[in-house]
């Protein structure tokens, strides 16, 4: 079994003109996967789904968190819940497929049934054929186990271990950072939501987003206008790191107004943007005129989804009159993303290299990725501590 060697994490703890990266164990041992899923995953606000995922009363949406399964469901009020998926009777799985509810949520092996708020309503033949009720079992106490959420740009977010401060103070920094765009998102339509389904851990696609030092070789399209030297370093120890860029080009076509930008913006948002990755798993982008979230699911040590959803400023862009536009900006975002692919999945081979010693950082481009494998170090350390 492969363990987490101390040593190595503080090798990575080092400023970054002396720090080491993440070893190869990171990327490619199932023991240290499972050991990141708890200290690194389970003990933070991670996002899991979409606002947009279960958008009318009574939709509810299963998620595979790490093998946890959730619950996403919309209660009668428009209240979103987070609950394990999980019947409090036997462990039977509760809702296999997204899909509306219409009346009570039941599981499917004894039929025990649950309000989309989470208490437990009925309990059929529990107390014997034709008796729904017993007095050992009290259904006060017996209602879906609720997982601690948060919602922010309609990103779900949990916090499995519900040890977490709250979101609000966690991101305090970036909530005021971005506070200009605090207003309503809007999802697009089909158009807008997309997945990749990409050979490589989750952490190395946090990386490469990090940063805009790849941007000439892998990106011509996007670098010919807004350049390497566009870009500005976004960093905030232990929360969040990216890149910024001064020449952002809204989208236009011919004949069609463009997408209306976010009310209230100041003048610095007129051709800049900010991309950055929330720790752990969330990697959002910001423009004047929308923006857009992708949720990574680590699948295995090997294997990651990407999650994409593009939103919006006003809910007239939802609408008919909108959509060339949306299926172009959906165009170009999907080309930019698939271009990652190569990059990341090919860092994922070459941690197979049992001579790689977790690389070296440009002490003048890498600042960014450098503090996610900071922060992971420091989620790993923490977390051997507590058990110490």
């Amino acid at each position: 079994m492969q363990h987490i060697q101390t040593e190595d994490l503080h090798a990575v703890l080092k400023d970054v003109s002396q720090a080491r990266g993440l070893p190869n164990a990171h990327y490619i041992s199932p023991e240290v996967f499972a050991q990141e899923r708890q200290a690194v995953l389970f003990e933070n606000w991670s996002g899991v789904g979409f606002g947009a995922d279960v958008p009318e009363p009574g939709d509810v949406m299963p998620v595979d968190f790490l093998g946890m399964p959730l619950l996403l469901a919309r209660d009668r009020q428009g209240g979103l819940h987070v609950y394990q998926n999980t019947c409090r009777h036997r462990g039977m799985i509760l809702v296999e497929e997204k899909r509306k509810v219409e009346g009570a949520l039941r599981c499917p092996y004894h039929s025990w049934c649950y309000a989309l708020t989470g208490e437990l309503r009925a309990t059929p033949h529990v107390g014997g054929p034709g008796h729904n009720t017993h007095r050992e079992v009290d259904k006060g106490d017996l209602g879906l186990i609720r997982v601690r959420h948060h919602v922010w740009r309609d990103i779900v977010f949990v916090n499995v271990s519900g040890t977490a401060a709250p979101f609000e103070e966690v991101h305090a920094d970036l909530l005021q950072r971005w506070a200009e765009f605090e207003h309503p998102v809007y999802a697009g339509g089909p158009e807008s939501r997309f997945e990749l389904d990409v050979a490589t851990n989750w952490k190395l696609a946090v990386e490469n987003y990090c940063e805009s030092y790849h941007l000439p070789w892998v990106h011509p399209g996007l670098n010919s206008y807004s350049r390497l030297e566009d870009h500005y370093h976004i960093e905030a120890p232990g929360a969040y790191s990216g890149q910024g860029t001064l020449v952002y080009r809204q989208l236009k076509r011919e004949g069609l107004a463009p997408f209306p930008d976010v009310p209230g913006l100041s003048d610095t948002w007129e051709t800049a943007a900010e991309y950055v990755a929330l720790y752990p798993n969330v990697l959002l982008g910001v423009h004047r005129d929308h923006s857009f979230a992708i949720l990574l699911q680590p699948i295995s040590t090997e294997r990651t989804i990407e999650h994409v959803a593009l939103y919006y400023t006003a809910p007239e862009v939802q609408g008919s009159s909108y959509q060339a536009l949306r299926d172009d900006n959906a165009t170009l975002w999907k080309g930019v993303f698939e271009e990652d692919v190569f990059v990341v999945e090919g860092m994922q081979r070459g941690r197979h290299g049992v001579l790689f010693d977790g690389g070296r950082f440009s002490p003048a481009m890498d600042g960014p990725t450098h503090l996610f494998h900071h922060w992971v170090a420091s989620q790993i350390l923490k977390g051997q501590e507590a058990q110490a």
